[in-house]
């Protein structure tokens, strides 16, 4: 099998499977109810998700617990910790985190 053959046919066995597994939820006979503990679960799961994508990358360094205070990761967290903390919302922090990190990445090196 070529792989150009291969490639389409994988595409469209995840295309295949997506389709069927989304439709049980968009065209069901009734109404599903959900229970009030999965409600409240599933309302904390993006944050859950965020959580577990952030975390690692601030406090490990290819896999390792870093073991310096001179990563500019962590004064990064604190600045954009602080600001979101002052003034909440996504860009603020963003830029307050990114100031502190690029100076101390581009020229110290940290």
């Amino acid at each position: 099998m070529s792989d150009f053959l291969q490639g389409a046919l994988t595409i469209l066995g995840l295309a295949l499977v997506t389709v069927v597994t989304r439709s049980f939820f968009l065209f069901p006979e009734r109404e599903v109810k959900i229970p009030l503990w999965l409600q409240r679960g599933l309302k904390v799961a993006p944050l859950a998700a965020l959580a577990a994508v952030v975390a690692p990358e601030i406090v490990l360094t290819q896999g390792r617990l870093i073991d310096t205070w001179q990563d500019a990761r962590l004064p990064a967290v604190v600045a954009a910790t602080l600001w979101y903390a002052w003034k909440p919302g996504v860009l603020g922090p963003l830029l307050a985190g990114l100031a502190v990190f690029l100076p101390l990445r581009l020229l110290l090196g940290w």
